[in-house]
């Protein structure tokens, strides 16, 4: 155990979040999520819903102040206008947590399974909500 880092990192998390540099992405999804057959390493936080996960990451992982959607959801399938509960938990997480609060943007479903597959890695919770899935990217300390 170490000080001041949420339980919920495990050292294969903590490792990935270390080893991220600036602009790489890191995929938080819900337990429907289609993670292992996308390529990334994919870290198992079945026992975590997505919204501790983002809260326990966003201690430690800075958001990209350089772009202007550091965080992106999947839209809702046939109404990208809605905004689904787990998206609006993230957006109040990243508003209370990051380091540079941001506006959640939106992806269309496909185009979200594409950038997620170019991530640095996916970290697959048990998150039972539909949408549950955001990208981060990692920003720079200064």
């Amino acid at each position: 155990m170490l000080r001041n880092i949420d339980p919920i990192l495990s050292p294969d998390l903590l490792h990935v979040l270390r080893a991220m540099g600036h602009g790489d992405e890191i995929v938080i999804a819900d337990a429907n999520f289609p993670a292992s057959g996308l390529g990334p390493t994919c870290i198992r936080a079945d026992g975590s819903d997505a919204s501790e996960m983002l809260r326990a990451i966003l201690t430690l992982l800075p958001l990209d102040s350089f772009v202007p959607d550091p965080a992106l959801t999947m839209q809702v399938v046939g109404n990208p206008d809605e905004l689904p509960a787990a998206v609006a938990d993230f957006q109040t997480i990243i508003n209370a947590t990051a380091d540079h609060p941001a506006e959640i943007h939106s992806l269309e479903r496909f185009a979200f399974y594409d950038r997620a597959a170019k991530a640095y890695a996916v970290v697959q919770t048990g998150e039972r909500r539909f949408y549950g899935n955001i990208i981060l990217k990692k920003g720079v300390i200064g």
